[in-house]
């Protein structure tokens, strides 16, 4: 196995080459905002009848005066000197809002993931066992059903059954009760701040809040990771080396998790990365149908109110993330297999 320094150096370069795309996004996202139709001096100028000075002092406030490609270049210095501007929308600056409402978006999807790697990931094992079975065409069944359900649709399915008929579920608004105290802001992340002040019925009013969003975006995100599963699976059940291990009389469970299970993980490792950055900048149906402060919802709003600033904050941070989960993939590929090369 690849020393820790190996590691390190070779993640450092692979991150250092992925600096262009980065640019490359800036540079695209901030040319499409200019292009949109809509001028947003007008939008947050008070009211349809504000005159022509008025909208002019926004416009210059908001350094939409200048020439695109001197907007572009101060923009590139802002971004270098950790600057991302200032939301209209809000009033504060774009990185104060994304790191308010990122850990939002963080807890929800993480919890998503986790829920449909362990839906997925015995699923897929089961119909790769059984292939041609009851059980491969319900699981099979049930990929497809949950990839043609739209997220929105599931989501209001789930608050109809859990909350309005059986009242399981608490009030879908949000990432805790109005009514309840929030407690103190350590990491973002609800259920670990509850849990670091041992407030054990907040944590689990954090997590009652936090299930139904979480199903739903598992649900939608379980027919990949389950395919993937299956497909890998029946891939390595018929090679040689698992024909070898069962003719030696080893258990089956042993030739299953030890063998083929690990032998099959690094493409599931692959589908779970692309996953979970889909899922962080796609969920902003799921924000919205439950009232979940993160950053998709954030940008979306912005989006809708011209508002250029948080829009291009959420594209390089949802690019950023992307490069982010690609190295940490990359290092899981090695300990998950020692002959695969981080190169």
């Amino acid at each position: 196995m690849a020393s820790a320094s190996g590691i390190a150096r070779r993640t450092g370069r692979r991150f250092l080459s992925s600096l262009p795309a980065l640019l490359g996004v800036l540079v695209f996202t901030f040319l499409l905002m200019r292009v949109l139709p809509g001028d947003p001096a007008v939008f947050f100028a008070s009211g349809p009848n504000a005159g022509k000075a008025e909208i002019e002092e926004i416009r210059r406030q908001m350094g939409l005066d200048k020439p695109v490609p001197e907007q572009l270049v101060r923009y590139l210095g802002d971004v270098a000197h950790g600057q991302l501007g200032r939301s209209m929308t809000t009033g504060q600056p774009v990185l104060t809002d994304l790191r308010q409402r990122l850990p939002a978006s963080l807890e929800l999807t993480l919890t998503a993931l986790a829920i449909a790697l362990l839906l997925a990931i015995p699923l897929g094992i089961a119909a790769a066992l059984r292939p041609g079975s009851v059980v491969d065409h319900a699981v099979r069944f049930l990929c497809a059903l949950g990839v043609c359900v739209p997220t929105f649709v599931s989501g209001l399915l789930l608050i109809y059954v859990f909350y309005y008929l059986l009242g399981v579920a608490p009030d879908p608004t949000g990432r805790i009760d109005v009514f309840a105290a929030s407690p103190p802001d350590i990491t973002g992340f609800l259920l670990i701040d509850f849990l670091l002040v041992g407030d054990v019925e907040g944590w689990r009013a954090a997590a009652g809040q936090l299930v139904l969003p979480a199903l739903t975006m598992a649900l939608f995100v379980l027919a990949p990771l389950a395919r993937i599963t299956r497909a890998a699976m029946l891939s390595v059940l018929g090679s040689d080396f698992i024909r070898t291990a069962r003719s030696l009389g080893l258990p089956r469970r042993r030739v299953i998790v030890t063998y083929a299970l690990r032998n099959a993980i690094l493409p599931v490792l692959t589908i779970a990365g692309i996953v979970f950055s889909t899922m962080l900048g796609a969920n902003v149906l799921v924000e919205k149908v439950f009232s979940w402060p993160g950053v998709a919802s954030y940008a979306l709003d912005a989006l809708l109110a011209s508002d250029y600033a948080p829009v291009q904050g959420f594209v390089l941070l949802m690019a950023s993330l992307f490069v982010v989960v690609n190295l940490t993939v990359d290092v899981l590929y090695g300990l998950a297999d020692p002959r695969v090369s981080i190169e």
